[in-house]
């Protein structure tokens, strides 16, 4: 196959949503269609013993949410789908942000009965910011919830978009009789407890048809028959242009728990969903159909498989090929590197490939070397632009519960932090170390991780910061910024690449600082020295 054909053969895109919104079960359910698994697991029943494919981390099973993102690749149709499952918790969030950076396109999922909740909308407002298109699947329409109108004008609101439904339910909960896809014009019909068997469609181009009162019975059919006419006067018509600028919004309806509606949203994504699409660098626009070869890491995931204490560092792949066994440039640290075992991804599962191509993810084991934001190409020297490090808004310091293990701890921080789990810092003064997280969640994910993955105990203080704020002076010689230094040298920390940061302990410490020390710059995420070209 031709390159131009692999390039518009992929989707790329990744799930977003609230935690419990069924964005897990969804990942399943694709995985399902696709073939690429035979049986999905559910992430709470008990009925199916089987984990989710896509949690592979000892807590995230006991805990039942996602804690990583997950990197999943199936055929379907003769396309070829990455999909990127995020973590919904709002403490994992960083991750999330970053892993947007990778995707072209995006699937947000809403729980019928709680509508539009709080980590969506942060979400949604990344997807928009960066004009990513987005498909809305409502999400459970097997319980009762709201109404399908009442839910399309929240989203509109709460979130910003224009929408447009391309299926609609006919009924919700216990009167749920299935779902009317307009993308299609055809009926499926909900058989209730049908978790393994994907229901037959009935092609219905004509709502008149006298049959569909048979079908669905004279009340239902009625009902409609009235809301797809409201649809048509209502909403606009898809347009996939709109859709792909980020302007419109298609709307899907299903419960993916039964494997309802699913299909029609996968139908209609790999038709409309846009291929691997051009990204910014800090010198130049990179086209992903350019033969020469780019891409960055936006994540990096130590002991994947506990066994082997292997650590691997994703790069999305943004033009040309990547082949095994050919140095590419690692572009901070300016040398060649070969990788003799690159892998993709599903699952559990990975495969060394012997040639990805753009949109693709690929798996580089790590010794260390790769940092996230990292890019490598085939010998141009740029970066890529917009993987942030936000300022944490959680400060403890870590001290080592078990004094033998020193060493495992150090090792297992110093890889938890390159993976972006959390930040380090150390205190200027007294060389002690603080870890700042966006959630609070993560402490746990932390000590979790060093005992089980390193065999190293820890134990907490808090430590009364507000923010981390990176900071430039405009001349680190002059008065001004010595005198900074000196007053808040309790406060003064280095992170991980030995950048200055203040630890503020408050919004107010703050803004005295800002007016009392005018030629020392405060920033709120790592990158700030890349945001000024």
């Amino acid at each position: 196959m031709s390159f131009e054909k692999e390039i518009t053969r992929r989707r790329t895109f990744g799930i977003i949503s609230h935690p419990d919104a069924g964005k897990t079960t969804l990942t399943e359910k694709l995985l399902l269609f696709g073939g690429a698994i035979n049986e999905a697991g559910a992430v709470k029943s008990n009925k199916i013993k089987k984990g989710a494919t896509s949690d592979f981390m000892e807590i995230e099973r006991q805990r039942g949410i996602s804690v990583s993102t997950s990197v999943l690749a199936f055929n379907y149709k003769e396309k070829k789908i990455n999909i990127l499952d995020t973590p919904g918790h709002k403490d994992f969030a960083e991750d999330t942000f970053r892993t947007l950076t990778a995707v072209d396109s995006v699937i947000v999922v809403v729980d019928v009965a709680k509508g539009v909740e709080e980590q969506t909308e942060k979400l949604v407002a990344v997807c928009r910011m960066r004009n990513i298109p987005m498909i809305v699947f409502i999400n459970k329409l097997d319980r009762e919830g709201k109404d399908a109108f009442d839910l399309m004008d929240e989203v509109e609101k709460k979130l910003g978009l224009q929408v447009t439904p391309l299926s609609f339910p006919i009924g919700m909960g216990y009167d749920f009789k299935g779902i009317y896809n307009i993308w299609e014009k055809n009926i499926n019909l909900f058989e209730g407890d049908s978790r393994k068997n994907i229901e037959e469609t009935i092609a219905f181009d004509d709502l008149s048809n006298p049959e569909l009162e048979k079908i669905i019975g004279e009340k239902p059919a009625n009902k409609l028959r009235e809301e797809i006419e409201l649809i048509s006067e209502v909403y606009p018509e898809f347009d996939r242009e709109q859709y792909l600028s980020g302007k419109l919004q298609p709307v899907f309806f299903g419960s993916a728990l039964n494997n309802f509606g699913v299909r029609e949203l996968l139908d209609c994504f790999i038709e409309i969903a846009p291929t691997p699409q051009a990204k910014a660098s800090d010198t130049r626009l990179v086209d992903s159909n350019e033969k020469k070869f780019s891409g960055f890491v936006f994540k990096i995931h130590a002991n994947m498989d506990p066994k082997h204490r292997d650590r691997l560092a994703f790069v999305k792949i943004v033009s040309g090929t990547f082949e095994r066994n050919k140095p590419y440039l690692h572009v901070r640290q300016g040398k060649n590197m070969k990788f003799s075992s690159p892998n993709a991804f599903f699952a559990e599962k990975k495969e060394i490939v012997d040639i990805s191509y753009p949109g693709d993810i690929v798996g580089l084991h790590d010794t260390g070397n790769f940092k996230i934001g990292d890019t490598l190409t085939e010998g141009e020297a740029m970066n890529f632009k917009g993987i942030p490090s936000f300022s944490p808004e959680h400060f403890r310091y870590i001290n080592n519960a078990d004094p033998l293990k020193a060493k495992q701890l150090e090792k297992g921080v110093d890889q938890l932090m390159d993976e972006g789990v959390a930040q380090l810092f150390t205190i200027e003064m007294n060389g002690r170390k603080v870890i700042g997280t966006v959630g609070a969640l993560q402490y746990e994910v932390i000590q979790y991780r060093l005992e089980h993955e390193y065999g190293a105990k820890c134990t907490y203080e808090n430590f009364p910061a507000y923010k981390a704020c990176w900071v430039l002076p405009d001349d680190p010689k002059n008065e001004e910024f010595k005198e900074f230094k000196r007053v808040k040298q309790k406060f003064m920390a280095h992170d991980k690449h030995n950048q200055l940061v203040f630890l503020a302990d408050s919004e107010f410490s703050i803004q005295m600082t800002q007016q009392k020390y005018p030629s020392v710059k405060l920033y709120f995420t790592s990158d700030y020295h890349k945001n000024e070209n």
